[in-house]
């Protein structure tokens, strides 16, 4: 028996790059992956084939993390397909780094909405499902916070939408403590 066998994990953001990595990660460890992609359904069709092939489930979802309906639609379908989220990895991720003139609005904007708020509100859709897991997890793919100068200096706006991200973390280990410390008195 493989140690994840059973699991149900969402990564978002795994078609390619680290998300790919991670997906195929709980994968190669027994766990049924659900995993999202914004862009390019060849890498994401090509992925899931791959972990199908290693014996679990998997299935790509094309999904907006910024977007409300998109976040709401995800969980939704995988909960119908899956049966269950035990883990959520919020991978997905938009960069760039420039300096604040060169950096569009449009950009910062996709970079804070698919950065900090794809994040939350992926989260916000998956806890009220987690609650009911046997172990579960929510892990982010973003930096400890840091407020040295240097980590601003050249792109502050990507800095900004990521560390929106690591915030997250600290509101989700805050809920885990206070479910702990319920379910155990």
């Amino acid at each position: 028996m493989k140690i994840l066998e059973g699991k149900k994990v969402i990564v978002t953001g795994a078609s390619r790059g680290i998300g790919r990595g991670i997906a195929t990660v709980f994968a190669n460890h027994g766990a049924d992956v659900a995993f999202t992609y914004s862009s390019s359904e060849g890498p994401a069709l090509e992925l899931q084939n791959e972990l199908t092939a290693l014996g679990v489930m998997a299935k790509a979802y094309r999904s907006n993390a910024a977007s409300f309906e998109d976040c709401e639609s995800l969980v939704s379908q995988v909960l119908e397909d899956f049966g269950g989220v035990d883990v959520l990895v919020n991978n997905a991720s938009a960069i760039q780094l420039t300096g604040t003139v060169a950096t569009a609005m449009k950009r910062y904007d996709l970079m804070t909405g698919v950065n900090a708020r794809g994040t939350f509100l992926v989260s916000q859709k998956c806890i009220p499902h987690l609650e009911s897991a046997d172990n579960p997890h929510i892990l982010n793919n973003s930096p400890p916070l840091n407020m040295e100068p240097r980590w601003f200096a050249g792109h502050v706006a990507y800095t900004m939408a990521k560390y929106g991200m690591s915030l997250c973390v600290l509101g989700t280990l805050a809920l885990s403590v206070a479910l702990w410390h319920i379910a155990n008195g």
